[in-house]
């Protein structure tokens, strides 16, 4: 067996050791198993810390740390700054930055996958209104139609992806901007 392939096998049983994902018995004997009867010295002994699980669950929690906090920084600076469109940018990044991270998220981890989409549909719908308004103030079209393009968005996304709090909002979303077009014309 290859050198590198046994030290990551080596290191994963150093990590299910660790946090006793299996008897210490067990790993005692895989350790042995693939230290091929050596002793457990440095060179052969398993670091929990570069076990493949161990790297997986530091990145995550990056992740999980880094993007609210640019995202709670981005939203203070939208409502600070006079300059709408330094912020929105990156903003508007962000939001399809999420969008994009959470179809590839939820291939491993079905969990958290709503609430990545739901998160990024509200920060893109956020931002594209607060585009509207700022660029088109006393423009009522263009919000109606940013609206709409939102909405059916939602809508599209939702049948795309076989989900229905997508399908139903943007379906929704749709007649109640219509309905309310006709009501105030």
């Amino acid at each position: 067996m290859a050198n590198q392939r046994k030290q990551i096998i080596i290191n994963e049983i150093a990590f299910w050791k660790q946090n006793k994902l299996l008897p210490e018995h067990y790993c005692d004997f895989l350790m042995t198993l693939y230290t091929e009867g050596e002793s457990h010295n440095k060179e052969t002994a398993g670091d929990a810390k570069q076990s493949v699980k161990a790297q997986e669950k530091r990145k995550g929690r990056r992740i999980l740390i880094v993007i609210p906090c640019l995202a709670l920084f981005l939203f203070v600076l939208l409502f600070t700054t006079k300059a709408i469109w330094i912020v929105s940018i990156p903003a508007l990044l962000l939001a399809i930055a999420s969008i994009v991270g959470a179809f590839y998220y939820t291939k491993k981890k079905q969990l958290l996958a709503p609430i990545l989409y739901i998160s990024g549909a509200l920060i893109l719908f956020g931002l594209s209104v607060k585009l509207s308004l700022a660029y088109f103030p006393e423009n009522n079209t263009a919000l109606y139609s940013v609206l709409i393009g939102n909405c059916v968005f939602w809508l599209l996304s939702g049948i795309y992806m076989k989900l229905i709090y997508f399908t139903v909002s943007g379906t929704l979303g749709v007649l109640a901007i219509i309905i309310y077009m006709v009501i105030n014309r």
